[in-house]
């Protein structure tokens, strides 16, 4: 479920105790729990969990009140800040005819009129469930174009990510960090235990931040449109690469 909600954007949507609360919802879905959230919170944390406050009627809040403010990232400092991402989260909600939630237990109530999660009444008592696939923000809420973009980016790099981290493991392990090497979709696929769209897609990833450049002939070719079987050339920038990519992968990246 975590790589669903990161994926699914909702972190930079909702107020900070989004998180836990999906994880506490997760865990009341497994199949040997009946009972209300309130029951699992008392079962697990003797009923109060710090991460989301206390309990469920704890305030909802964007940052945590215990820690050090980042003066850098928000020079308007934390109160500012707060009454900012109240206003804009305010007006989304308000705007898509839902009620602003003041608590966890109202974000819950949400979660359920959302999709994030279900709860059912069953002779064995109430039995909770989450989506396989969590919505999307933008599916629900009408997100400004800048938030849209970001979602859009954070959704492409952790799709990409670990194809790019394959890739660049096999470029440098095997072939030693060559500054050009003559190839296919087709064997690099079969280089690293992806299949061609996956390669393509990695390669996408490298040539639009400035990585690498693929060329057929003398021309430049776009990545997105390479054929499986085609050969062409792929051409490193490694001091870009080392410079702008923060994360390698250390070793084999999990399918």
């Amino acid at each position: 479920m975590n790589v669903y909600w990161w994926t699914s954007g909702w972190e930079h949507v909702l107020p900070r105790q989004a998180f836990p609360l999906t994880m506490l919802i997760g865990t009341a879905s497994q199949p040997d729990f009946t009972g209300s959230l309130d029951d699992l919170l008392q079962e697990i944390f003797d009923g109060r969990w710090d991460m989301i406050g206390g309990d469920l009627d704890g305030a909802l809040t964007f940052s945590w009140p215990d820690e050090e403010w980042d003066y850098e990232e928000g020079p308007e400092g934390r109160d500012a800040n707060e009454a900012k991402r109240w206003e804009t989260f305010g007006a989304m909600l308000t705007a898509a005819g839902f009620p602003v939630p003041q608590t966890v237990r109202d974000l819950s109530e949400l979660y359920l009129t959302w999709g994030l999660a279900s709860r059912e009444e069953t002779p064995d008592g109430t039995r909770w469930s989450m989506p396989a696939a969590l919505p999307l923000p933008g599916d629900l809420l009408p997100l400004d174009a800048e938030l849209t973009q970001r979602l859009d980016g954070i959704r492409w790099t952790m799709r990409t990510g670990p194809l790019v981290d394959t890739l660049i493991n096999y470029l440098v392990d095997d072939l030693a960090e060559p500054q050009e090497v003559l190839t296919s979709l087709d064997r690099l696929a079969a280089a690293t235990g992806r299949d061609a769209d996956d390669v393509r897609l990695a390669l996408t990833e490298l040539v639009q931040a400035g990585d690498a450049q693929v060329h057929r002939g003398q021309e430049q070719a776009d990545a997105e449109r390479l054929e499986a079987h085609r050969r062409f050339r792929l051409v490193m920038n490694w001091d870009h690469l080392y410079e702008n990519r923060m994360h390698l992968s250390a070793g084999p990246t999990a399918p």
